[in-house]
């Protein structure tokens, strides 16, 4: 069946090392944009963090931020689906945190463009200093000062349902984690860990059990009219799983856990500092039967 709709994953997917989309994959989305493919930006990022690149490339798509929890349009802000995390959930899950010495970020404000709210950060955790900068450098001063908030105590601010709760670290400290609030938490949250072994760094997202990137797929296909098999996903992350599951065409990156790449039914692509999303919208979008040197290299 013909491809209607490409949904892709940002970091490690869409975006190279450096954050930024390359010529070719730039290109490829144009391209496919113009035989009538829609795009969907799908992502554990948050709205406010994504909503520049998608009004970049142009796309009247919804945005699926916060590994589904929540689908908005970037250019109107109209909302199409939030699951935020139920609050004594939210709570439980901050306990479980502070109880294991890890860092929280609470994301907030689904109505408007999103604010992130923290209290209190390790000085060893560099990498989420670095994002606490990079998040209000993007928006300038004044978006800046609104896209992130410190407050004296997460446990006093959250008198309501976050959109979600997130934790970071090294791996091996998440993975204990990980396993604490599985178990003490079950089936009130949904766990999703994204990893990045070679910075030794790992992304724990709290959020509603309902929530995934293939939720908020679904519910951009629900208002788009497509059927899944009309959906191309591209991802290279354990959150992306349900979101390359539900699509007719599943394309994992060459840069994803072996584990994944392993999975029965999911085509391969090559790394994202490799064009990998061009290559594969190439192959199954633009209908290129000519061999790229990567599937050659690989045989």
């Amino acid at each position: 069946m013909t491809i209607s709709l490409l949904a892709l994953d940002l970091d490690g997917t869409l975006l190279n090392g450096r954050g930024q989309i390359s010529d070719r994959n730039r290109a490829a989305i144009e391209s496919a944009r113009a035989t009538g493919v829609r795009v969907a930006l799908v992502t554990g990022r948050r709205f406010r963090d994504t909503r520049p690149i998608a009004l970049e490339l142009g796309l009247d798509v919804p945005v699926i931020s916060h590994n589904g929890a929540l689908t908005k349009h970037a250019e109107t802000l109209h909302t199409v689906s939030i699951l935020p995390l139920p609050l004594a959930a939210a709570r439980e899950a901050l306990r479980v945190g502070r109880d294991a010495g890890a860092d929280a970020l609470l994301s907030d404000d689904h109505e408007g463009l999103g604010t992130l709210v923290y209290d209190r950060l390790s000085g060893e955790n560099a990498a989420v200093h670095k994002y606490i900068a990079w998040a209000r450098r993007i928006h300038g001063e004044k978006e800046g000062q609104e896209s992130v908030r410190q407050v004296e105590s997460l446990e006093a601010y959250m008198d309501h349902e976050p959109i979600h709760l997130a934790f970071s670290g090294g791996c091996a400290k998440m993975d204990q984690l990980e396993e604490i609030l599985h178990a003490e938490l079950g089936a009130a949250v949904k766990i999703l860990g994204t990893k990045y072994p070679e910075q030794d760094f790992t992304l724990i997202d709290v959020v509603n059990p309902a929530a995934s990137k293939g939720a908020g797929v679904a519910a951009t296909a629900a208002e788009l009219g497509v059927s899944p098999d009309e959906i191309m996903a591209v991802g290279d992350n354990y959150n992306d799983l349900e979101m390359l599951l539900f699509a007719g065409t599943g394309v994992v990156m060459a840069n994803a856990p072996l584990s994944l790449r392993e999975i029965a039914g999911l085509h391969p692509t090559a790394s994202n500092i490799e064009d990998g999303v061009a290559l594969a919208i190439e192959q199954f979008i633009l209908n290129n039967s000519e061999e790229t040197s990567w599937q050659i290299e690989r045989r």
